[in-house]
């Protein structure tokens, strides 16, 4: 039996809680939706670490934060760290990128056979956070609340160029795959930036929606706001410039129109696999980086371990994948595992392990089993965050129905996730859950040794600084430019088409599908 192509589409800052999907009534997620009528549905999983660059290092490593020094979104991402992509090259897969990946260091590819756009963000240390100054705000580039002040529609954005890109070269790259040579399965990552703020869309996006209908936040007493919650609403400006109901709402309908113009390009690539006779040989999986509060808990954005912020989509179709509803906690750290079940089938006719040697530990497990309608005997995962607004690192462990999260200078937080999804019900200090309470603890100094971790981010950042203060003091000059570690793609355009070294009349046949 053939190997199955993957199609990874990722969205950029999407909580589950906002989809069609996962039972929002206002959102319009069509695609999504048919993806799981038809798959796997996955109704507890999370990123690893709620900000872009860490969540996507720790995905594509199945390892946490403190392993790969993923701390933040300025953290290089070591190029020895064998990820996914470089074990399905070595399962005999062709491996492609199109879109953001947050890569940042001069390894901009990361085991990609091929990369096929630059990304939307810089790859050098500019975005290093400083915690020997962690109560100061950074304004050069960090979210606020003009944001909000801003959202609306537009003909386009950057961000509408960049998934428009993504869009197009990764439904190209399909084509080509179809029309070439090379028989090997493919793995395809095709990764956009929508509905990351700013919150703006483009017009047949926007006014599928009836503004007045666009929900509002739940309430919340901003006066019970944990410690961490209270530094991001500070770090974004909340707490002082603040946002209106209407702001509010413009922002939701925004973050709408854009979830739904996400879901469009998921339904293009699904329809040209289609066309191509290839949907039912590929493993469609779809998720987001991480989640965004978009006004819960008096917050915005994503750098919280609250279930808006860290929760993601993750659904998944194709040969092999039950129609299911899978309720166990699960995680990014998952997928790496699940894709090399996927890639090998799992094990060797002597029922040993079929995976390649993987060089490194990994934290997590494969989802396969659950994926194709069996069980799953694990039901929790954890969590790492050591960037903006926070001097300490934060740890989450997500067991069963409940979630704790640590840190050093704040109160611990314990939720009853099924009796309380909005976690406002705070139970680290109930009575009845002191026992409990007291078990999360002691793992967590088990498992971390937090004062180690901070030190780490403390000399990484420090080290960052210095290094990037002399690099952007590079003159750019045309005989000596700037260091830069963009991702800069190939485009050979002599070969593309028809041209004079070629015979137009083979061209043709040759290019056309089928």
């Amino acid at each position: 039996m053939a190997k199955p192509n993957i199609v990874l589409v990722m969205a950029d800052q999407l909580a589950p809680h906002f989809t069609g999907t996962y039972g929002h009534a206002v959102v319009q997620t069509p695609h999504l939706d048919a993806l799981a009528e038809r798959g796997a549905k996955f109704d507890a999983a999370y990123c690893h670490s709620p900000l872009c660059a860490p969540a996507r290092f720790t995905m594509l490593a199945g390892q946490p934060v403190s392993a790969i020094g993923a701390w933040d979104n300025a953290a290089e991402f070591a190029a020895s760290t064998p990820t996914l992509a470089h074990h399905l090259s070595r399962c005999g897969y062709r491996t492609v990128l199109s879109g953001k990946m947050h890569f940042v260091g001069p390894d901009q590819r990361h085991g990609f056979e091929e990369r096929l756009t630059t990304d939307i963000y810089p790859a050098d240390f500019a975005w290093t956070p400083n915690w020997d100054q962690a109560d100061e705000r950074i304004d050069k580039w960090y979210h606020n609340m003009e944001v909000l002040q801003d959202a609306g529609h537009a003909v386009t954005t950057y961000q509408i160029d960049y998934d428009e890109e993504v869009g197009h070269t990764s439904r190209r790259k399909l084509l080509d795959m179809a029309r070439d040579t090379d028989d090997r399965p493919f793995f395809l990552c095709a990764s956009f930036i929508h509905p990351h703020d700013p919150y703006v869309a483009r017009p047949e996006w926007w006014d599928r929606y009836d503004h007045d209908a666009i929900d509002l936040p739940d309430p919340y007493d901003l006066a019970s706001a944990d410690p961490h919650t209270n530094r991001i609403r500070h770090g974004i400006q909340a707490d002082t410039v603040g946002f209106t109901e209407d702001q509010a709402r413009l922002a939701r309908h925004g973050y709408y129109a854009n979830t739904s113009y996400f879901d469009h390009w998921l339904g293009e690539l699904v329809a040209t696999l289609d066309e191509l006779g290839q949907l039912d040989n590929t493993v469609v999986i779809a998720t987001s980086d991480h989640g965004d509060m978009l006004g819960d808990r008096g917050v915005w954005f994503k750098m919280s371990f609250h279930e808006r912020s860290a929760r993601v989509p993750l659904v998944m179709a194709g040969p092999g994948v039950a129609t299911t509803t899978v309720p166990n906690v699960c995680s990014h750290l998952d997928l790496l595992p699940t894709l090399l079940d996927i890639a090998t089938e799992g094990v060797t006719s002597n029922g040993g392990s079929a995976w390649p040697d993987l060089g490194a530990d990994i934290a997590g497990r494969s989802l396969w089993e659950a994926a194709s309608g069996g069980t799953d005997e694990v039901d929790e995962t954890t969590g790492e965050y050591t960037a903006e607004m926070t001097s300490h690192p934060m740890f989450m462990i997500r067991r069963g129905r409940y979630k704790y999260i640590h840190c050093d200078t704040d109160p611990p937080l314990l939720f009853d996730i099924e009796a309380d999804p909005l976690e406002r019900t705070n139970l680290a200090t109930d009575p009845e859950h002191a026992d409990r309470a007291a078990a999360f603890a002691d793992e967590v100094g088990h498992r971390w040794d937090s004062d180690a971790i901070r030190q780490c981010v403390l000399e990484s950042q420090r080290a960052r600084r210095v290094l990037y203060e002399a690099m952007s003091g590079q003159p750019m000059t045309t005989s000596a430019p700037a260091v830069s570690w963009d991702h800069h793609p190939t485009n050979d355009v002599a070969n593309h088409y028809v041209r004079n070294h070629q015979d137009w009349a083979e061209a043709g046949p040759r290019l056309r599908y089928p």
